[in-house]
Order: C-alpha cells, then structure tokens, then sequence
C-alpha cells in the first residue's frame, strides 16, 4: 500500500479554513432583512448617481446628496421649484425645450439620453440621463437617475481628435500630390516663360537697331532683314501664341494651391468650443477638396447645394470631420465595385432646409450595406474593412458628433449593390 505524502504547509491551511467554517456555523443566524424597516430616502442619498424627482409638471420633489454634489444647488433650495429653472433650462438659440419637454417622457416607458446640464454656478455638466415613472394616485412621478459622464466625454473627445489626426494623416499622401501636381505646372510654365522672355529680348534688340537705322537714315533694308530673321529665330509668333497661355495655366495653378492650402487650413482649425453659425455647403466644399485624392480616381461628385438656407449653428472642426467619414466611406464603398476598371461612380452631396432643419444627404453609387450588419454600423470600433485601412471609429465619431454635440439627427438609407445615403439633420435655431 501506497502512503499518501502530506504537505504540512498545505494542512496548515486546510485546517485554518475548517477552523473558519466552524466559526461561522457556530455564529448566531443573522435575522432576515425586512423591506418595511429600510430607510429608502437614505438608500437613495448613498446612491453614486444623482436622483431627483418631479411630479406631472416637473416640479422638483426629491434631490438627494449627490445631486446637490454635482449640481450646487441644496435640497431646500430646489424643491418647489421647476427642471427648466435649475438643471434643464430650454436654449431658445437653437429651439431646445428644457424641463420634461427635453426628456419628452412616456410615462408608459422609462427613457435615457444624454444631455449637459446646467449647474448652479453656470457652468455645464454632460451627463446621462435615465427617467423612469411611478404612478402617484391619479397621477405620475418621474425619477430621474444622473450619472455624470465628464470622463466618458473626455476620453470620446480624445479619441475623436486622435481619428482626426489618423484622417489627416491618412489624407496627407493624397493632399501633397494634389499640391505637387499644379506646382509642376507652374514651374514649367515659368520655366518656359523665363525663356521666351530670353529669346524675346534678343528678337527686341534686332527691332530696335531697325527703329534706330529708320530714324538715323541708315541702312534700313539690312535691318529689316535682321528683324525679320530674329523673329524666324526666335519663333516670335509661336511665343506670342503660347505664352498668355502659359501665363493663365500658372495662375490656375496657384488658384488651386491656394484652395487646397485654404481648405486645409478651414478643415483643420480647431474651431471654438461654443457652436458657430457656418455656411454649410463651404464647409462642405472644403472638405470635399482635401478629400479629392481619395474620391477623384474612383467616383465623379453631383451637388445641390441650397443657396437659400441660413447659417447652421455648428462645431466646425467637429463637423467637417464628420463630412470627411462620410465622403470617404463613399469613395471606399465604391472603389470595391469599380475596382481597378477605370469606371467611375458618382458621389451625391446635396443640403436642403426642412421646417426649422437643416438638411444634408451622401450618397454613393457603393456595394451597400448588408441588412445583418446595418444596425451595428454606429457601434464603436465596429468595421467591416480590412485591417489597416480603418479603425471602425468613423461612424461611431459621427454620430456622437452630430446627436450629442449638436443635437441632430443622422441616419442611413441603404440598398445592397446599389448604394447608400447618410443623411444629417441640424437644427436651425433663430435665425438673424
């Protein structure tokens, strides 16, 4: 018979465990918790999210601890008085109710959003926001739960500027040929130009000597011979012929430099944290320009701007950064059907006012977006290229974008092997 090795150290334990487990056995049994003797006014003051309550209306009723944390205001303060008069003021710049008109609750179905709240001191607090409603009589409450997404708001900021900076980057390759290409002309036209200048003087020169020999009386058949042979020389005609030309090329050249360089710079200024009203369909040109090398080679763009609408109230880097995803998901999305044949689809960007919105549509001539996957092309890092060629942030950054920062909306029609459209709504605000 085998004798089993026993590890003294392992034993220790083993026994300093049993001894555990008879301790607990031998403790008196801890009495159930009853429901009815629960202090449920301090569960909800210990809770880490801010809680308030309003009745029908919006009146406050209940603001625990951490509400008067984040937002400054104490209980005693708010009670009585409204959601639009502390934390959801309506903005009448831009048309957004406040109070309960912001949550637009059911009281048949709790809700969450994300809205900036305003605290105390003026300043504001990005917070989401869960409601849920409790009958009250004939009536209902509704419990707003606050959790403050400050971080969440950071870290998204981050990694928004980091994709923009991955896009301009990307982009970077493409830009340099686009300045490249009309600066080789402009060199080449002043290269010819310096020349033909050249040979012009000398041609000059045999006029001249024919104005001074008619002048002086000399021999002035000789120099209209010379004259003559200068211009065959020099090619005088031909210079005369192509060098308005060369002249209007080099100015095309550095119109379109200047617009690249304009774009850029339009495209990639941070702009301010407070929205700015903006022409819509130039920032959209912009961006279309510093995004040519990734669309001219595979795609032609229709536009139909509307001349008439207003300025939008907008984020301008933020924005144009959404344009450039969606410009360049296009451009992808119809390179994989015209592949290397030299065909071309066709790029759509169109703006339009709707009631108090504005409108904006891209389109693609693309492969389309499976019916499997459609709802999932907004989720974070979610991406259906290959690895390398996207983060599958683009979509995500555009939608938190357009429904977090600006309050719009922005939705995707799509047909399999025919194309898709994104199409973004802005509310207008007051115009001027």
């Amino acid at each position: 018979m085998t004798a089993l090795l026993v590890d003294p150290v392992a034993e220790a334990e083993l026994e300093k465990l049993r001894a555990e487990l008879r301790e607990f056995e031998a403790a008196p049994t801890t009495p159930k918790c009853d429901p009815k003797g629960i202090d449920w006014r301090e569960v909800i003051n210990t809770s880490n999210d801010a809680f308030l309550s309003t009745d029908a209306s919006g009146v406050l009723i209940e603001w625990n601890a951490n509400a008067e944390r984040l937002f400054g205001w104490s209980r005693d303060e708010v009670v009585g008085m409204s959601l639009d008069e502390t934390i959801l003021p309506g903005d009448p710049t831009t048309n957004r109710p406040g109070g309960l008109r912001l949550l637009a609750v059911d009281p048949k179905q709790g809700k969450r959003l994300e809205v900036n709240a305003r605290c105390h001191d003026g300043g504001e607090l990005p917070a989401e926001v869960s409601v849920t409603t409790m009958r009250h009589g004939a009536s209902f409450v509704f419990n707003v739960f606050i959790h403050d997404i400050s971080r969440r708001r950071e870290l998204q900021s981050q990694l928004a500027h980091a994709q923009k900076l991955e896009s301009i980057g990307q982009l970077s390759a493409g830009i340099a040929h686009e300045i490249n290409t009309p600066t080789q002309y402009v060199g080449d036209n002043t290269r010819f130009v310096q020349e033909a200048v050249t040979d012009l003087l000398c041609a000059f020169e045999a006029y001249e000597a024919l104005a001074e020999a008619v002048r002086t009386g000399g021999d002035a058949a000789a120099a209209l011979t010379a004259a003559v042979q200068a211009a065959e020389e020099y090619d005088v005609a031909y210079l005369k012929e192509e060098l308005g030309s060369a002249i209007d090329q080099s100015l095309e050249g550095i119109d379109r430099v200047a617009t690249i360089v304009r774009a850029m710079k339009e495209f990639s200024h941070p702009g301010s944290a407070a929205k700015t009203p903006i022409d819509l369909a130039a920032a959209v040109q912009n961006t279309m320009t510093v995004a040519t090398n990734e669309w001219k080679y595979v795609a032609t763009i229709e536009t139909d701007f509307d001349e008439s609408l207003p300025a939008v109230p907008c984020l301008p880097g933020d924005f144009n950064q959404v344009v450039l995803n969606l410009i360049v998901n296009g451009a992808h999305a119809i390179r994989e059907v015209v592949g290397d044949s030299g065909e071309k689809g066709v790029l759509r960007v169109a703006t339009r006012r709707e009631a108090d919105e504005a409108v904006l549509s891209i389109s693609d001539t693309g492969c389309g977006i499976p019916e499997a996957i459609l709802g999932r092309v907004f989720d974070p890092f979610f991406t259906t290229k290959d690895v390398g060629v996207g983060t599958g942030q683009g979509l995500a950054i555009a939608r938190s974008v357009i429904v977090d920062k600006h309050g719009g909306t922005i939705g995707v029609e799509t047909r399999v092997g025919e194309g898709t459209t994104f199409v973004i709504r802005l509310p207008l605000g007051d115009e001027t």
